[in-house]
Parts: structure tokens; sequence; C-alpha cells
């Protein structure tokens, strides 16, 4: 594409041209209308009404027209040719002019060759046939289709013989009117397109600039700035999207500091570990290599501090393939008991460092969920280091599962102070960390967000609450016929 068609392209691809192409459109449809009212409309009623006006005034002596002889009465050809804004023309009973009337004045046929003009016209047309048979005709006389005349032919009795006469209503002074008019609509019609594309290029650069503003804003955000704010307070929806697109900019920038704080505190919780697989392992090689108790107390470390590495890494990595889809449930049937107890007896050794005790509770031991078990392993694991994180030492967490028509309903509960309600859907959120009260600050802070991905993926519902002084992290799985 050449670089004159990709700026033709740009500009009417903007929002800014295409908002003053549609405005232009609606004003040129409005004038096409009125156009079209005007031409087929209001001149057509005009006509409509001036050729009804003649056959009104017709009306009162159309009995006298049809029953009495003109030439008795010496007013009704006066009063006929008054009536009519043309000429009143009598005509003999073989088709001859004998005379013509205007405003109530016999003309001269003689001295003015345009007195019988309208005469040769309709001597000229089908009509005469009509005369010349004695039947009453009226007529349109147009030309290029505006309406230069109307003509009626009416037999009559004069002088005791059969004549004709004919009423001839010129419309020059009608189509004067009606070109004025078509005159004014176009100085009216152009001045509206110059009007309307000066106030439809203001109209659009206002419209369109809080978007412009907006877009200015998403750029700024998409370069890394993620102080950039639209500002803008608007009352529609725009200024809706302004508010979207500045909670976007808040979210961004709590996520970035969670980031920050996440990768200080998971250099903090690798550091440690190697510090001391580190320290132990040159312990082990230069003081307690022979002594075999020493030996294996430092070995023991080293392997429990490396896991608890090993776990650290296993949830960035399982968040990792979580967020980018890659999740592909495994389902199978599984006693959901036997999946608890498990993880219960593998984070009792991490419990029992802090004088924790863990307590489990079940109303069944048989508890058959259709799911991926090790997911939900997963999901069971982080809620008990979760709570191991936020409990005091030598106090008791509880882990209940109650068994119901809805499914069953897993809690971990322990010991502490209510989470404010702003912090509990943000607790779900990626590197978020409860501040709520004090405790160990141990993993990645990516927990709870694996667990409410995982439970998503199972279609399970989850939450957290806080009852009789303890706070509760829960979910509940499916019915049997809706697990599959």
């Amino acid at each position: 594409m050449s670089t004159e068609n990709k700026k033709k392209h740009c500009l009417f691809s903007s929002m800014m041209a295409r908002l003053w192409l549609i405005m232009m459109a609606l004003v040129i449809f409005t004038i096409a209308l009125m156009w079209v009212i005007q031409i087929l409309v209001l001149e057509r009623n005009y006509t409509k009404v001036a050729i009804e006006g003649i056959q009104e005034r017709l009306e009162p002596v159309e009995e006298q027209l049809n029953s009495e002889d003109l030439a008795d009465n010496d007013q009704l050809i006066p009063y006929l040719s008054k009536t009519i804004n043309g000429k009143l023309m009598i005509v003999d009973s073989e088709g001859r002019l004998e005379a013509i009337y205007s405003y109530g004045h016999q003309l001269d046929i003689d001295e003015d060759e345009k007195n019988i003009k309208p005469w040769q016209n309709i001597r000229d047309s089908e009509e005469y046939q009509s005369i010349l048979d004695g039947e009453s005709f009226s007529r349109e006389v147009r030309e290029r289709s505006q309406l230069i005349s109307y003509e009626i032919g009416i037999p009559v009795l004069y002088n005791g013989e059969k004549e004709y006469i004919i009423l001839t209503q010129n419309f020059t002074e009608l189509n004067q009117v009606l070109d004025m008019n078509r005159r004014q609509l176009i100085f009216f019609s152009v001045l509206l397109m110059i009007a309307s594309a000066i106030l439809a290029h203001i109209l659009s650069r206002k419209f369109t600039k809080p978007i412009h503003i907006i877009k200015g804003t998403v750029d700024d955000l998409a370069k890394g700035d993620l102080t950039a704010v639209p500002n803008l307070k608007l009352n529609d929806e725009v200024g809706q999207l302004a508010d979207s697109v500045e909670e976007l900019s808040r979210a961004l920038r709590r996520v970035d500091d969670l980031r920050k704080e996440v990768i200080a505190n998971v250099s903090h919780e690798l550091r440690s570990p190697l510090a001391l697989i580190g320290g132990y392992a040159e312990m082990v090689r230069d003081i307690h290599w022979k002594d075999e108790e020493k030996r294996t107390e430092d070995l023991n470390l080293i392997i429990r501090e490396s896991k608890r590495m090993s776990e650290m890494v296993n949830d960035i990595l399982d968040y990792s393939q979580l967020q980018t889809g890659y999740l592909q449930l495994k389902k199978e049937w599984y006693n959901l008991y036997e999946i608890v107890e498990s993880e219960i007896m593998f984070c009792e050794p991490s419990a029992r460092e802090y004088g924790i005790q863990l307590r489990f509770v079940s109303d069944e031991t048989e508890i058959p969920v259709y799911v991926d078990a090790l997911k939900m392993s997963q999901v069971i694991r982080n809620l008990l280091y979760n709570a191991l994180n936020h409990t005091e030492n030598k106090k008791e967490i509880i882990v209940s599962l109650k068994t119901g028509e809805d499914g069953c309903l897993v809690e971990v509960k322990n010991p502490g102070n209510p989470i404010p309600g702003e912090e509990r859907e943000l607790i779900w959120e990626r590197y978020q960390r409860s501040q709520h009260q004090a405790g160990r600050r141990e993993g990645t802070g990516l927990g709870l967000s694996i667990v409410s991905t995982i439970l998503k993926a199972h279609g399970m519902t989850y939450g957290v609450d806080y009852q009789d002084r303890m706070t509760v992290f829960w979910f509940r799985t499916l019915k049997d016929e809706e697990s599959k």
C-alpha cells in the first residue's frame, strides 16, 4: 500500500472521520428529503389547490351556464373572466373563435397575436374535437413537467345558438413563486451543508477527544507507565470507560507492587535455604563427616530445605501453566477422605515444628468425587500451608468434611483475626498475601491463586468466612451428576 493510500485509509478509518461522515450523511439525507417533499408533495399540492379553486369558483354559476342564454345576462361573462387568472374564449359550433375576454374586458383578437395564442394551442390539441362535438373537457398544459395553464371547456347557449366557452387559467405567477421557493431551498441547502460540515467537525472533535485521551493513557500503560490515568469526569459511557481504565491502572500498579514483593520474597526464601544448604554441606564435609549423628542431622536439614525450595519452584511453575491455559484435568473417581487425610499427614511435620495440632473431622470415610486427584491434593496442601502460615504457635487447625445433597463441603479452619472485607477478594489474586495478622510469611504468595484456578476448572464454588473466631477457607464439591 502506497504512502498516499495509507494516509487516506487512516483518514477514513479514524473515529472522528467516521462521525463526521455519519453526521454529514444525516444532513444530506435530510436535505434530500426536503427536496422530495418540496417537489413531490408541496408543489403538487399547490397545483391541486389552485385547480380546485377554479372549480369552486365555477360552481355558483354552473347551473346558469347549463340552463340560461349567456346573451341574456351581460354580467355573467365578465364575472367568469374575472374569476380566473387567464382568458375566457367564446367559440361557435363550427369551432371558430368569436371573442376573448380577460379580467372582464373583451380583447381585440386582430390587434395582438398573443391574445389568440391560447386558442391556437387548443385548436392544435386533441380537445378541439370535444369542442366540435359539444362536449365538456378539462386539461392541464405542461412544459417540461411544469404546469403552464389549466383549461376548462363548457358547451353553452349564446344568442339562441349552441356555442362553447373555454376558461384558461394561467399559472405563471404560481410557477414564479415555486421557482423562488426552489432558489431559496437551494440557498438554504448550501448554507445548511456548510454549517453542518463545520458543526459536525467541531462535534466529532469534541466527542473523540476523551477517546484520544483514554487511548493515550492505554498506550502509556502499555509502555510501562503505570501511573497514567485519563482524568476524565464524564457521566456517560465514555466516562465509564475512563473509570474502567483508571481502575485498570490501579490494578496494574497493585499487581506490579505485588510482583516486586513476590520477587523479593522468593529471592529471600530461596537465599535462606541455599545459605543453610551451603553452610551445612560444608559442616558435613569439614567437621561432622565422622560424627554419624551430627552428619545425619545436617543432611536431614539439607534435604528439608531442598524440598522447601522445590515446593516454591513448583508453585511458580504450576501457576505459570495454569495461567497460560495448559491445565488439563485428568478426572477419575477418587475418595476425597483419603486425599485429605494424605495431605494432612504430609503437612504434619511442618505443623509439629511450630507446635500446631492438625485435627481432621469427617462425617463419612467414603466420599466419592470425580476430580483430578493430583490437582485436588494441591488444593488441600495449599490451604493447609496457608493456615499454617497464619496460625500462631501451639494452636489448632481443623479440617472438616461435611457431606450433603449439594456435594461435600471442605473447610480448613485456623484461629485468628477476621480478614477485612476489602481483602477477601484480593487474597485469591496472584502474588497476594493477606496481612490481617502476624504470622509466618513463607512461600511465594501464589498458593491461594493456584487454589482458585484449580477449583474454577473443576466448576466448584469456594470462599472465605469468619466463624467462632476462626478463619474458614472452604470449597464445595459438585454433586455426582454434575461432576462428569
